[in-house]
């Protein structure tokens, strides 16, 4: 995708004198505005106004759709029919006749390129060559483009072509070989992009979403990575998250702000994540299970059945269940294993059924940022965490090992979280755990971001960007600080307890679900 913008003075501009520009660099930022950007102020796509508009938005690049018409010339408009007219069946004089939405002249290629010349020290611009379902036409529609833009001498304005056709890329490759190029289908692996000489690949979000491990094969090959369209704050966060070189957006504005919220910007990198594209049970590689009655008096009983833990429609459910199991009609996998027979004797007594997953022996870490974007259950009696413990809980025990619990609601206190930690010095046991409560807004019926950024020296628990409870290493024992040793992360929803319990169990709420729709961990190098 490119950034494009015209600039018309008094409805001319001459070759001469954009014919000695160059652009020197790029911004230094991921966004492509998508047609421009156009949304925010109501522009039309594809518009000198909204390359204008991109351009004083310091954006990376601008993108623009270029088709031909009956009588070969380029013009700059995205849809095969312009007015009801077929593009490529009608001539441009013909065309020119219907302005566009804001009084402006339909553009030429020749003309858009001029005005993205002009004041333009920045923003690139990303041309994308809309194929053509006539013989022998994305040959001669490539020639003329690369021509063109030659003929201007905007070779270093352009930061990339772009197309659902491979046979236009390899053309402009072949015409130019320092042009960058990005396809745009998806259907073709990095390995294959690589070896053909396309420069990148341009896909739309949800098929990088169902091959993720195309990403890493990406940056591994050298190639260049972007997206489309990213317009909801949760895909343009991922794109950011996994260092994309661009992210093609309506809402470029939104892009820049949600830059500046991201833990990238502090100097961290994403080093793990499940982002729950996928189906069925949670991948092995990364997530195990705890079985059974475990501890604080709760009343469920955690299993690894699908029907308290999957993976669907790009989240992890985690599901609480009021059912009483019988031994015969338990058959976890985990439970025929001879370390689980002695929860054999307490299964019948069980009420309730959930899970609790962890990243126990899979992977831990030490400091950095933990963020997860969940949705809560709903009821009085349950009570989900998002919390962490020590990898040395089996040597020394619970609370030295030490304990941070991200995330802890509980039903009858609705909207509120709290974030806590627990140490020898400070536990719940001995009433000095230190923990701070914040105010949730609707926590079950929209997603929210719950993370911890830890360091050597402090700990934040943040809500949706708000730090809420800071706590510092007063530096000195470990029974006050046992933080500077590897923590493994655990997602549950807890029926009952000693703390979720303390006002009862409305069973008129079962089933109940904890909806996680990702789970990442930054730190910093």
């Amino acid at each position: 995708m490119r950034y494009l913008y015209i600039c018309l003075v008094m409805g001319f501009v001459s070759c001469t004198m954009v014919s000695q520009k160059t652009m020197e660099a790029f911004a230094d930022n991921p966004v492509i505005a998508h047609r421009g950007a156009w949304k925010s102020n109501q522009l039309p796509e594809n518009s000198i106004a909204s390359l204008k508009k991109a351009i004083e938005l310091n954006c990376t690049g601008s993108e623009f759709d270029v088709r031909m018409t009956q009588d070969h010339v380029l013009i700059v408009t995205h849809d095969a029919t312009y007015n009801d007219l077929i593009v490529e069946e009608t001539t441009y004089a013909e065309l020119s006749k219907h302005k566009l939405p804001n009084g402006e002249t339909l553009p030429t290629l020749k003309q858009y390129v001029i005005a993205g010349m002009e004041n333009n020290s920045s923003t690139g611009l990303v041309c994308e060559i809309k194929p053509s379902k006539v013989e022998g036409r994305n040959i001669e529609i490539a020639k003329r483009v690369v021509k063109q833009v030659k003929e201007l001498k905007a070779e270093s304005y352009i930061l990339s072509y772009i197309s659902f056709s491979y046979e236009i890329l390899k053309k402009v490759k072949e015409l130019d070989v320092h042009a960058k190029t990005q396809y745009l289908d998806g259907s073709k692996t990095p390995e294959q992009l690589k070896k053909d000489g396309i420069s990148g690949l341009d896909y739309i979000l949800y098929k990088l979403k169902k091959r993720p491990e195309w990403i890493q094969e990406a940056k591994a090959s050298g190639l260049s990575l972007n997206a489309w369209v990213a317009n909801k704050t949760e895909d343009i966060d991922w794109l950011i998250a996994n260092a994309f070189n661009y992210i093609t957006t309506d809402e470029p504005e939104l892009v820049f702000e949600r830059l500046i919220k991201s833990p990238l910007q502090n100097g961290y990198e994403l080093v793990w994540s499940d982002e729950f594209n996928y189906k069925g049970k949670p991948e092995s590689a990364k997530w195990g299970y705890d079985y059974g009655f475990i501890n604080n008096e709760e009343k469920q009983y955690f299993t690894d059945s699908l029907k308290n833990v999957r993976v669907e429609n790009g989240h992890l459910i985690i599901e609480a269940h009021k059912e009483k199991i019988a031994n015969k009609d338990y058959k976890s996998e985990a439970f025929k294993n001879k370390s689980w027979l002695h929860y054999v004797p307490k299964i019948d007594s069980a009420q309730y059924t959930s899970a609790r997953l962890k990243t126990d022996g899979l992977a831990s870490w030490k400091y950095g940022r933990i963020e997860v974007r969940a949705k809560l259950p709903k009821g009085v009696g349950l009570w989900p965490a998002i919390w962490m413990l020590g990898e040395n809980r089996k040597q020394v025990g619970w609370p030295e090992s030490g304990e941070i619990d991200i995330m802890e609601h509980v039903g009858f206190n609705a909207d509120s979280i709290f974030g806590t930690i627990h140490t020898k010095a400070f536990n719940h046991m001995i009433g000095t755990e230190r923990g701070k409560t914040i105010f949730i807004e609707k926590p079950y019926d929209s997603f929210h971001v719950f993370a911890l950024e830890w360091t050597p020296d402090k700990m934040d628990f943040i809500l949706d960007d708000v730090v809420y409870n800071h706590i510092e290493n007063e530096h000195k024992t470990t029974a006050e600080w046992p933080f500077d040793q590897k923590f493994h992360l655990i997602l549950n929803v807890s029926v009952g307890g000693m703390l979720g319990g303390q006002k009862g169990i409305d069973n008129s709420v079962f089933p109940q679900q904890m909806l996680v729709d990702y789970v990442r961990v930054y730190q910093k190098n």
